[in-house]
């Protein structure tokens, strides 16, 4: 396939938002370029969980979960508040369906429900406790073809031929408590062994939901350019006509006679933007997004007048830093038999609370940093941060200062530098709470999302347990990241607009180069994705005509 210098539509980034916007303008008959600064494909979304939170979905109302317009409509009202707009709140719900029907059609990616991974404020009006969540079912990475080469490493990688999903993570982190654990391991050592006798290679995850797309694109004849580096926008006229580039180091000039969409991601790599921007401590080391993302399509729309907004904020989550990287935590602060303390030696948050939110109370609180504190009896049930049950820390995580051990609650509040009298008070209060099953201070294990991590054969609490068996560990927290949410703001259409509500002609943004439809907060496993996608479709088909 021939290279052109203009398109009808030039899409930035190679993310689900950058896909799923190439994949409906070339299938709305659009000349369409997707353009990637990296050297492989994918950016964040590859390095995902690959979850998609779209409500009243097809794939979610097959298979029976009792969701409605108006339950989805209560639901995402209420946790965004006034922060979002309704139009925006709208165009999102009433758009996700037929986007996901339309990627459904147009590739070989295959969605199942994340049965009973709750929205992330299940009991609030219109949650679900049974959770809205997709993933994408294990995909054959034979299809991508030679493609599969430029495919972005997932974040956290699993052994080799091993195809673990969301929903087999929810169980592994049980293997030593609960039949069920020890059952999801087998079927994923036979997925292995299937795979090994066949020799196909599975994707899961935001693997496999990147892959889907790309194979779609290939279909729909879409070339995706890597190493190929937004500079600037180019303009004629008051209308964005087209990008200029560096591609392979040599600068380039692409035109569009439809639009651009930027869908570049966000500025979590950048130093500077994340000081300028956000409440300190902060800085990129902490952040598991994709390193390419420096914020190149938030300025250059910043440089045409674009407004921007809700850039103090992040998809934020408690994360442990790794001698490998940062490690972002999920099941390890929910299961029971361990608490999250600050240099005071108090609890400020549910550890088990929804990720945004527990860092929002770090920095509420001054809890940055916090520690994880956890006794020899959690540490000999779980897995954490990818180690078996019984299994030591390494040696290096301590050289590191990842995590401290001392064999009494006094001696570890010495090791991490907190009041003995505060955290030994702390824990014996908390261990009061879990010998009842009602943590009396923050209600940890009240809420269906809390519960989903949990052990449901602890009790009285799947949440609560008390930490009394030594030796004791403290492993250090900070406020990490999935990528950055604050961006250029956009209407319906994902048009940029100007500080005074006009449009900027030709330019749209979408994923995390775009502020966001989730406000402040997070509406359920997936709720970056999804979004992303819908305002990725919505873009393409105004540049269609098809809106």
């Amino acid at each position: 396939m021939g290279l052109m210098d203009e398109y009808d539509v030039i899409v930035v980034g190679s993310g689900a938002a950058g896909m799923a916007a190439a994949l409906t303008a070339a299938h709305h008959g659009l000349r369409t370029v997707l353009i990637e600064k990296a050297p492989t494909f994918g950016g964040s979304t590859a390095r995902s969980g690959g979850g998609v939170w779209v409500p009243n979905n097809d794939v979610l109302l097959a298979e029976g979960v009792p969701d409605t317009p108006e339950q989805a409509r209560d639901y995402l009202t209420h946790i965004t508040g006034d922060v979002v707009d309704d139009d925006l709140r709208a165009a999102f719900l009433d758009n996700g369906p037929a986007m996901l029907r339309l990627v459904l059609a147009n590739t070989p990616l295959r969605l199942r429900w994340v049965t009973g991974y709750s929205d992330y404020y299940p009991e609030a009006p219109g949650g679900l406790p049974m959770g809205r969540s997709l993933e994408p079912r294990p995909f054959n990475a034979a299809l991508l073809g030679d493609d599969l080469a430029d495919l972005t490493p997932p974040y956290l990688k699993a052994p080799t031929g091993i195809t673990v999903t969301q929903a087999d993570y929810r169980w592994m982190n049980l293997v030593a408590r609960h039949p069920r654990g020890m059952l999801r391991s087998a079927r994923v050592a036979g997925r292995r062994l299937l795979s090994i006798v066949l020799r196909r290679r599975l994707l899961a995850m935001g693997q496999a939901l990147t892959a889907g797309l790309r194979v779609g694109l290939t279909r729909l004849n879409v070339p995706v350019l890597l190493n190929t580096q937004l500079t600037n926008l180019v303009t004629e006229d008051d209308r964005v006509t087209g990008v200029e580039v560096l591609r392979d180091g040599r600068p380039d000039t692409i035109r569009a006679t439809r639009g651009v969409l930027l869908a570049s991601g966000g500025f979590e790599h950048n130093e500077r933007m994340r000081k300028e921007y956000q409440q300190a401590p902060i800085g990129t080391e902490w952040t598991v997004g994709a390193v390419e993302n420096t914020g190149d399509g938030i300025e250059a729309g910043m440089r045409l007048g674009a407004a921007v907004t809700l850039m103090d904020d992040a998809w934020w989550g408690p994360s442990i830093v790794l001698p490998r990287g940062p490690y972002f935590c999920l099941a390890e602060r929910s299961l029971p038999g361990c608490i999250m303390v600050n240099q005071r030696g108090e609890r400020f948050v549910n550890e088990a609370a929804p990720y945004v939110d527990a860092v929002h109370a770090m920095y509420e609180t001054d809890s940055v940093p916090a520690w994880l504190i956890a006794d020899q009896t959690y540490r000999n049930r779980y897995i954490f941060a990818g180690l078996g049950p019984r299994q030591p820390f390494p040696g290096r995580w301590y050289k590191f200062g990842a995590v401290r051990r001392a064999p009494s609650l006094d001696a570890l509040a010495d090791e991490i530098d907190v009041p003995a009298d505060r955290l030994r008070n702390t824990v014996e209060t908390f261990n009061g709470f879990a010998e009842s099953g009602v943590d009396g201070d923050f209600h940890r294990g009240d809420s269906a999302y809390d519960r989903y991590y949990g052990d449901p054969r602890n009790r009285p609490n799947p949440n609560l347990a008390p930490l009394r068996r030594a030796p004791f560990y403290a492993i250090r927290i900070v406020p990490g990241d999935l990528g950055t949410k604050g961006g250029l703001r956009t209407d319906t259409a994902a048009r940029v607009l100007r500080e005074d509500g006009s449009v900027i002609d030709g330019l749209y943004a979408a994923g995390n180069a775009s502020a966001p439809v989730m406000g402040r907060t997070y509406a359920g496993p997936g709720a970056t994705l999804g979004p992303a996608m819908v305002f990725g479709y919505l873009a393409a088909l105004d540049m269609a005509g098809a809106k």
